[in-house]
């Protein structure tokens, strides 16, 4: 079971990542809760909390959320993904939800954004497909696999040889 334990995880990290680009890159999924999102309202809220080239960073973090998202779902390049998404939520951590503390703010308090704790099960989780990789139900396995097959022919065929 462990194949597919990897394939919901991955699924489920890899359309949360794609709707978080999708709400920074063009303010997709936004709303009273979310903000308008875009460019230009994230890199705004970026700027705001001392983060230098603020529309730099948003428009790469938002590609990779975006693409990377993408990438976990089918697990392709999921190792290198990871930890690109790792160092995207450890510098969203440093310049935004570290100055709030550790909890999320459930409360919905105005005045307060939301701590680390989402944030550090991400990355967590994050690890734990950097370390593990996608599974055997990805295209990464399936790649492996080729790769193995076709070096094992080359041996074959230089044995016989």
């Amino acid at each position: 079971m462990a194949p597919a334990g990897l394939l919901v995880l991955r699924v489920v990290l890899g359309a949360l990542f794609a709707a978080h680009g999708a709400h920074w890159l063009f303010g997709s999924f936004g709303g009273a809760a979310l903000g308008v999102g875009g460019l230009t309202a994230t890199a705004t809220y970026f700027a705001g909390t001392g983060l230098g080239p603020a529309f730099l960073f948003v428009l790469t973090a938002g590609v990779l959320q975006l693409a990377g998202g993408v990438l976990l779902l089918v697990g392709y390049f999921t190792r290198f993904i990871a930890i690109a998404l790792i160092v995207v939520e450890a510098v969203r951590v440093s310049y935004d939800s570290a100055r709030w503390g550790f909890f999320l703010n459930w409360a919905l308090d105005p005045t307060r954004g939301h701590g680390i704790e989402y944030s550090v099960l991400v990355m967590g989780v994050l690890t734990c497909l950097a370390l593990g990789g996608a599974g055997d139900w990805s295209v990464d396995a399936i790649t492996a696999r080729t790769r193995a097959s076709r070096m094992a022919g080359r041996a074959r065929v230089r044995d016989h040889a």
